[in-house]
């Protein structure tokens, strides 16, 4: 009898494992095809690429050279490179300070209008992005909305110059992908537990140290998730700048574009571009190995 039910186990077992052995490629095909196709062929191709030659008109001579890699170097490059990793550094740290007050009180002070709160949040992200930043220059412009508002008030005598300027450019960019930040702050402060506040509090810890000890580092992985979410984007972003700052202000997604569309040094750009992506690779290696599960958890 003992033997009979260890082989309906057994049997029970194989099936499963049979079962999961067919279910796991169905799960998994359409997302490693989307994947492939879609992020690594791309890279690849780019790549390749990055190690051609340009000749004249843009033409492109299938001929290996590291010279694209080399003059990544140049003072230029260097200068438009470091400008954006600050600008985006920037971007971070204004996110930051405006999105865990505004992720914390949503979610400690919200109440039941907690899910309008965040409703006001996503909302502009469902209007179109150039529209937005179309808005957003418009506002900022010399007879936009905020100068004459200034004027009408007489707290300025003539319109102030805020289009094409870097602080233009910082400021787009915190509009752009503030809500990225806000969001994995309010899931983490959200999912911390009360009890350890409450022992704090029993334990005599005022609310700042309450705050310091507990709140900010249990809600760290949410920090470093949307710390990824802006410092990223706002890296590769051309839009902004090319809309904000004109062309007084450049970042590396400008250079690229620029090498690709005006120059049509394709090698050339596609080197920029490998090289930004490995920046990227790292950013992202370096936070989640910061951050550990809670912020791969709260990125994905």
């Amino acid at each position: 009898m003992g033997s009979y039910s260890q082989d309906i186990d057994i049997k029970r077992e194989k099936r499963k494992k049979n079962i999961f052995n067919i279910q796991l490629p169905i799960y998994i095909g359409p997302i490693s095809l989307w994947v492939f196709l879609f992020v690594l062929a791309p890279l690849v191709i780019i790549l390749f690429f990055s190690f051609l030659q340009t000749g004249d008109y843009g033409r492109i001579i299938y001929k290996f050279t590291l010279k694209n890699y080399q003059s990544l170097i140049k003072i230029g490059y260097l200068r438009v490179l470091i400008r954006s990793l600050y600008y985006s550094f920037l971007t971070s740290i204004i996110c930051i300070l405006i999105g865990y007050p505004t992720a914390y009180y949503i979610s400690k002070h919200g109440g039941k209008r907690k899910a309008l709160f965040l409703l006001l949040i996503i909302i502009p992200s469902w209007t179109a992005y150039l529209i937005r930043l179309y808005a957003f220059k418009t506002i900022t412009s010399r007879t936009g909305l905020l100068n004459n508002l200034l004027l009408r008030l007489n707290i300025i005598s003539t319109p102030l110059e805020m289009l094409y300027t870097p602080t233009t450019v910082i400021l787009g960019l915190v509009y752009t992908w503030l809500p990225f930040m806000i969001l994995p702050l309010f899931a983490s402060i959200e999912g911390l537990d009360t009890s350890l506040l409450e022992a704090a509090y029993d334990l005599g810890a005022n609310p700042f140290t309450r705050f310091f000890k507990i709140t900010v580092p249990l809600s760290r992985g949410g920090l470093i998730a949307g710390t990824i979410l802006v410092f990223i984007p706002s890296l590769g972003d051309w839009l902004v700048p090319a809309l904000l700052g004109g062309s007084k202000v450049m970042m590396i997604g400008n250079l690229i574009a620029h090498k690709f569309i005006q120059v049509g040094d394709i090698p050339g750009g596609a080197s920029l571009a490998i090289f930004l992506s490995a920046i990227v690779v790292l950013v992202l290696y370096l936070s989640i190995t910061l951050g550990g599960e809670d912020a791969l958890e709260k990125l994905v």
